[in-house]
């Protein structure tokens, strides 16, 4: 039986909607590489490579640093290994109080039924922007 790769990102995104962090961390293989959007403020270590790396550099400093914020996917697209999902991340950055609502891509490859790699596309200027215009190394 052939795996629908869809089913796991959109269970992907359902995890990640209610927080929960170590099943979301669950859906990737051990050495996950993970592509944040070019001059994307959270790209200072990219790729980031492994469960804990992709946990602790993104996923936590996401939720401690925003309020409210969401990946909700409005189409998801698979063929074969390859998942794509549109859609947006919304949210409020703490510090300044200042809310995004930017379009994402991302793109899915899969190593059995778990993601190996995740690269994404999003309107980095409106994280930019929300974080007063500093990037991830300037706030460090």
């Amino acid at each position: 039986m052939v795996t629908d790769h869809r089913q796991i990102i959109k269970r992907f995104y359902r995890l990640y909607a209610i927080k929960d962090i170590r099943a979301t961390m669950e859906m990737f293989d051990p050495q996950v590489e993970v592509h944040p959007a070019e001059n994307f403020i959270y790209a200072t270590g990219k790729p980031y490579v492994g469960l804990d790396v992709v946990q602790h550099s993104i996923f936590t400093r996401m939720d401690a640093e925003w309020d409210g914020f969401s990946a909700t996917p409005d189409e998801i697209l698979g063929a074969g290994e390859v998942v794509i999902a549109r859609g947006r991340y919304r949210g409020t950055y703490k510090a300044t109080g200042t809310s995004i609502d930017a379009e994402f891509v991302h793109v899915f490859r899969f190593k059995g039924k778990k993601i190996a790699m995740w690269q994404s596309y999003t309107d980095t200027a409106q994280f930019k922007e929300a974080v007063g215009g500093q990037t991830a190394g300037a706030r460090r």
